[in-house]
């Protein structure tokens, strides 16, 4: 571990740029690799330091809740609105007004600077042109059903379950079952087949069947 190297991240100003880092979402192996050490260094570091570790999650949790505050507010019915804009060329007198203002200012600012230093700052400091908008559309914008079911799973996982997996479990169930009973009825008509006494006898005229008749009389008779 870099010894002495963590007093550098207990500075205000170094715990900020931390906490800023967690904010825009970085994970810890980025936020290690923008200060120089390993992950390993930081999670070391978190455990030791409370300072360091009360920042990253302080920025963390800002993160969340504004993702949150986000998905709250596609869950509801709002407006949305967009502006187009349009560039113009300044108002000579605003112009100007704007650029007399400029050079006060950067002439108390830069008392040392030449004339010429000045109007090349101006030109560059004040815009010629500005941004006026000349359409406002406002949209009714209905509430987000996938962001609504989702919320209520995470949330409220004992009432609004995901039913997909339950309903296709018994689905198959039911696919098996069936099979199973058809597969059992093809057993037992191929066991009636294949039982002599379940055999039909075709007889093209009544003198056989008077044989057949006879045959069956006399075994039945040595049967018994």
């Amino acid at each position: 571990m870099a010894k002495g190297k963590y007093k550098k991240w207990l500075e205000p100003d170094n715990l900020t740029k931390l906490e800023g880092w967690a904010r825009d979402g970085l994970k810890d192996t980025q936020i290690a690799d923008n200060m120089g050490i390993n992950v390993s260094t930081l999670y070391t570091w978190k455990n030791r330091y409370s300072e360091i570790n009360e920042t990253l999650k302080k920025g963390k949790e800002v993160v969340d809740y504004e993702i949150e505050n986000s998905l709250i507010s596609t869950m509801k019915k709002h407006t949305l609105t967009t502006t187009q804009y349009k560039m113009v060329k300044k108002d000579e007198f605003k112009l100007k007004a704007e650029r007399e203002e400029f050079m006060n200012i950067y002439k108390f600012d830069h008392p040392e600077a030449s004339k010429n230093e000045i109007l090349i700052a101006t030109a560059k400091g004040v815009e010629v042109y500005e941004k006026i908008p000349i359409i406002r559309t406002v949209t009714e914008v209905d509430p987000n059903i996938s962001a609504m079911i989702f919320w209520l799973k995470a949330r409220r996982p004992d009432v609004f379950r995901d039913q997909t997996f339950k309903k296709l479990n018994e689905a198959q169930a039911r696919k098996a079952i069936a099979e199973a009973n058809i597969s059992e009825a093809q057993l037992k008509s191929l066991k009636e087949e294949d039982d002599p006494d379940n055999r039909t006898v075709i007889v093209d005229d009544i003198s056989k069947l008077k044989e057949l008749r006879d045959h069956e009389d006399s075994t039945d008779k040595q049967g018994d």
